[in-house]
């Protein structure tokens, strides 16, 4: 059962990438123009992206330059703490809505320094799982397609990530 699991997971995507051609060329689709169609638009796209992109970029790095981010963890670190919340994880808290590259960095950081198998290790793995960089989502996709008042979809995203942020500790803290 091992062999078909490892042989249908290597061979997945290959046949995925193979058959969507194939059936497109089954369909009288010209592929290669669709193809060339669709990466004009991907082009013009990342174009479209790019102020948006490095103004964002510019605000997160001047967030945590200017010790703000320093500054919030060390307000509400003793306060979760007093809930048996290891303090280190919630960096991750503060970082995952904004940055994908920079909680992924504070999660590698934090599972080479505790390890993978212990409770900070586990519950950062969790917290990069169950949350998503809202304002980077917000910012790229609602960029791309010119919607300018994103505040509904800003609550929302950020309230989700409260919530995988504290369903991840409260399951970790209970099944480890």
């Amino acid at each position: 059962m091992l062999n078909f699991i490892n042989l249908i997971s290597t061979w997945a995507i290959p046949a995925i990438l193979a058959f969507i051609p194939l059936y497109a060329y089954a369909k009288k689709v010209p592929v290669y123009d669709s193809f060339v169609d669709g990466a004009k638009d991907g082009f013009s796209t990342a174009i479209n992206i790019i102020p948006h992109l490095v103004g964002m970029m510019v605000a997160i790095s001047i967030f945590r330059a200017s010790g703000a981010l320093d500054y919030m963890i060390s307000w509400v670190t003793p306060w979760i703490k007093s809930w048996g919340v290891p303090g280190e994880v919630l960096p991750l808290g503060l970082l995952r809505p904004l940055t994908g590259t920079g909680s992924l960095a504070f999660t590698t950081d934090l599972i080479r320094t505790y390890g993978p198998d212990s409770m900070i290790g586990r519950i950062a793995s969790t917290i990069q799982g169950s949350t998503d960089t809202t304002l980077y989502v917000l910012t790229v996709y609602f960029g791309a397609v010119g919607i300018r008042n994103g505040r509904y979809a800003l609550k929302v995203g950020l309230f989700s990530d409260v919530v995988g942020f504290v369903a991840a500790i409260a399951i970790c803290l209970l099944v480890f």
